[in-house]
């Protein structure tokens, strides 16, 4: 783990939502590696970075390559949805000019096939924080059948969910992802890009870490905290947390809440909280997709908080 091992996505357009931030702090939600927020330290040389992780393995890796920033840098173990909720207390809200979160499993966790993350792994983990209490065995080999076709239908999207769920049960204990993988592979889509059993991993991966409940918890907290000048700037990988990201940062772009049915206004026509800075998430370039894939999915959207 001493070889820094690739290039954060959308890395230059988080550098330009960053620039000019002058002084002020950066709190980056999802440090990982510390891609991202080494390169924003690189630029914004008096601004403060407070990175949040729930993993130990990249809190320790994120510390020795932001060693050369350690006097502008604080990092906190936890999940963010928690950890933001402590930072608005300690901070001063008017400070913080940036909130980045790069939702979702990180290069990090994919690159160790031990932490069962991919397809390929020979376990069955998927745990962010490696001491949480359940795990994509828990949920594989003791979920009801239930409760399964819940999760390939909601967070796996996928048509033929019922028919997945009775395979897993039918043929279950499973030891490994890899095992896992192929045992459901002829029933899963085709014609895609992605390995046939892409859409399985990422269901079971967003419950064992909460991912959409953590998602709509920052948002929640941001929204609470009122922070008055900040840039929200979220990555998201798959349209179920792109639709949370949209429709929230719509929600506080309105001005106007009456009933649409509403004859006139009479809330005071001054609720909105900011506005939408990418009217269109923002995607990886040409140059990128080819140098990094895992960046063809990934979409940023950016909000500007303006609270008086």
């Amino acid at each position: 783990m001493s070889e820094i091992p690739h290039i954060p996505v959308l890395y230059r357009e988080v550098l330009d939502v960053a620039k000019n931030i002058g002084k002020g702090i950066i709190v980056d939600c999802t440090m990982g590696y510390g891609g991202h927020s080494s390169m924003m330290l690189e630029d914004n040389p008096n601004v403060r970075l407070i990175g949040i992780d729930q993993d130990a393995t990249a809190i320790e890796f994120s510390t020795n390559r932001l060693e050369p920033f350690k006097d502008r840098v604080d990092i906190k173990k936890g999940r963010f949805s928690n950890i933001i909720k402590d930072i608005v207390k300690e901070y001063d809200i008017e400070n913080i000019k940036l909130v980045l979160a790069d939702i979702g499993v990180s290069s990090l966790q994919l690159d160790q096939k031990e932490r069962g993350f991919s397809y390929e792994s020979d376990n069955l983990d998927m745990r962010m924080d490696k001491d949480a209490p359940l795990s994509a065995g828990e949920v594989v080999n003791n979920y009801s059948k239930f409760e399964l076709e819940n999760i390939l239908r909601e967070y796996g999207e996928l048509r033929n969910y019922k028919k997945i769920a009775d395979v897993i049960v039918k043929n279950r204990p499973f030891n490994s992802a890899k095992e896992l993988s192929e045992c459901v592979k002829p029933f899963m889509p085709r014609g895609k890009k992605i390995h046939p059993a892409t859409l399985l991993m990422q269901a079971i991966r967003i419950e064992v870490n909460d991912e959409l409940g953590e998602l709509k918890a920052l948002l929640d907290t941001i929204k609470e905290a009122r922070l008055p000048n900040a840039k929200i700037a979220i990555i998201s990988f798959h349209s179920l947390e792109d639709r949370i990201v949209k429709q929230t940062f719509a929600t506080w772009a309105k001005s106007c809440i009456c009933d649409p049915q509403a004859m006139r206004c009479t809330c005071g026509n001054n609720h909105a909280l900011g506005k939408i800075l990418t009217k269109k998430p923002i995607t990886a370039a040409e140059d990128e997709l080819k140098q990094n894939p895992r960046s063809r999915s990934a979409k940023l959207r950016v909000f500007q908080m303006d609270i008086k």
